[in-house]
C-alpha cells in the first residue's frame, strides 16, 4: 500500500509540474522581465550591469558569470553546488535573501507563482538548455535599442546632421582647431534639464493611477513598492517634520525644494542601469505616484506641464539664496599681506598635546 501510495505521490507532483511548465508563457515572461532590465540583460550584445547576464542561465552553475564581481556569498552557494534551474531560480525568485542570505540583489522577489513560471519560460528562450522548448523571444535591452522612438527618447536625441546643415557648419575655434561647431539641433537634443521656473519641461502628462504600475516595474527593485526604499536603497517617501531631528530622513517630500528636480532627475538618470528609457509621459506619471506616495496628491491627480508648478512642495522655504558673492567676498578676497603685517607677534597659547610652540617669539 505504501509504494503504491509514493508511487501516486510521485505521479501527482510530476503532473503538477508538468502543467505548470505548460501554462507557463514565455513572452508574459517577457513583461515580467522588465522588473528586471533595470539591473539585468539577455539577448544578443548583452553586457554585465548592475547584475551579470542572464543569457545560459539555465543548466549554470551559479556565481560564474566571467566578468561579473559576485557577492562572497553567491560565489560560496555555487561552490557549494547550486545550480540554476527551475526548481532554483524559482525558489530565488521567490525570496532572494532567503534562498542565498547575504547576496547583493536588491530586488526583493516576485510573489507570484504565475509570473515567476513566465519569467522562467523567458529565460529558457536565452539558454541552451531550454532552446528547444520555447522560440526565442526579443530582449527588452534589445528591443530599446532597435525601437528608440518608443523606448529611448534620450538616444533619439542626437540626431545626425543632414547634409544642408553640414554644408552650413563651422569648424571649431577651439585652441586645437579640431572638429566643429555643434548645430542648433545638436544642441537642442542635449538641452533636457528642466529648471524650477518650469523652463525646459516637454508637454505630457501622466497620471498617478499609471505612475503605479510604471514605479513597481522600473523602480520598485530598488526603491520599493511605495516609494519606502528597498535595504540600503534611497527611501523616496516618507520623513514629514524630520529634519531637525539628529537622524532626518530626506526624501522628495520632506526634503526637496522643487518638483522640477524629481521631474529633470528621473527622466535623464533612471532607471537605475536602463537611464534614458522612459518618455516624457512616463515620467510625468511617476513623479505623479512618487507625489502620491508622499500624501501630496490625491490619488486621482494627473501631473502635466500645465499644472507642474502647482504643486507645492513642503521644503521650498527650507534653502536660502548662496548671497556670499556680495556679502562675504569683498572681505576676504583682498590682497593678502605678505610682508610686516603686524607691529608686535606676542604668543597667546602654547599647544597642550605636542611640543610644537617656540619658545621665542
Amino acid at each position: 500500500m505504501s509504494k503504491f501510495l509514493n508511487s501516486l505521490l510521485a505521479a501527482i507532483a510530476l503532473l503538477a509540474l508538468s502543467a505548470t511548465a505548460q501554462a507557463a508563457d514565455a513572452e508574459a515572461g517577457a513583461k515580467v522581465f522588465k522588473k528586471c532590465a533595470a539591473c539585468h540583460a539577455v539577448g544578443e550584445g548583452a553586457k554585465n550591469r548592475v547584475g551579470p547576464i542572464l543569457n545560459d542561465i539555465v543548466g549554470r552553475k551559479a556565481g560564474t558569470v566571467e566578468g561579473f564581481k559576485y557577492s562572497p556569498a553567491m560565489v560560496a552557494a555555487g561552490e557549494g553546488g547550486l545550480v540554476w534551474n527551475d526548481e532554483s531560480i524559482a525558489s530565488y525568485m521567490k525570496d532572494p535573501k532567503g534562498f542565498v542570505p547575504k547576496n547583493k540583489m536588491a530586488f526583493a522577489g516576485l510573489k507570484k507563482d504565475d509570473e515567476i513560471a513566465d519569467l522562467i519560460a523567458y529565460l529558457k528562450t536565452f539558454s541552451a538548455a531550454g532552446a528547444t522548448e520555447v522560440a526565442p523571444a526579443a530582449a527588452p535591452a534589445t528591443e530599446t535599442a532597435s525601437a528608440p522612438t518608443e523606448q529611448a527618447p534620450a538616444a533619439e536625441a542626437t540626431p545626425a546632421a543632414t547634409a544642408a546643415e553640414t554644408a552650413g557648419m563651422v569648424k571649431s575655434k577651439g585652441k586645437f582647431g579640431i572638429g566643429r561647431q555643434a548645430t542648433d539641433a545638436e544642441i537642442k537634443a542635449w538641452n533636457v534639464d528642466v529648471s524650477p521656473d518650469g523652463t525646459g519641461l516637454p508637454e505630457g502628462s501622466g497620471s498617478v493611477e499609471d505612475g503605479e504600475g510604471l514605479f513597481s516595474e522600473h523602480c520598485a527593485a530598488c526603491h520599493g513598492e511605495f516609494a519606502e526604499g528597498v535595504d540600503n536603497w534611497p527611501k523616496l517617501a516618507g520623513g514629514e517634520d524630520t529634519l531637525a531631528d539628529d537622524d532626518p530622513l530626506k526624501t522628495v517630500g520632506s526634503y526637496w525644494p522643487y518638483l522640477s528636480t524629481t521631474w529633470d532627475y528621473v527622466h535623464r538618470s533612471m532607471p537605475f542601469g536602463g537611464a534614458g528609457v522612459l518618455s516624457d509621459d512616463e515620467t510625468y506619471a511617476i513623479v505623479a505616484y512618487i507625489l502620491y506616495s508622499n500624501n501630496l496628491v490625491d490619488e486621482d491627480f494627473v501631473l502635466s506641464k500645465e499644472n507642474f508648478l502647482d504643486v507645492k512642495m513642503p521644503n521650498a522655504g527650507g534653502f536660502i539664496v548662496d548671497d556670499r558673492a556680495e556679502t562675504e567676498y569683498s572681505k576676504w578676497r583682498a590682497e593678502p599681506c605678505m610682508t610686516n603685517c603686524k607691529d608686535d607677534v606676542k604668543i597667546t597659547r602654547r599647544a597642550t598635546v605636542l611640543d610644537v610652540t617656540p619658545d621665542g617669539g
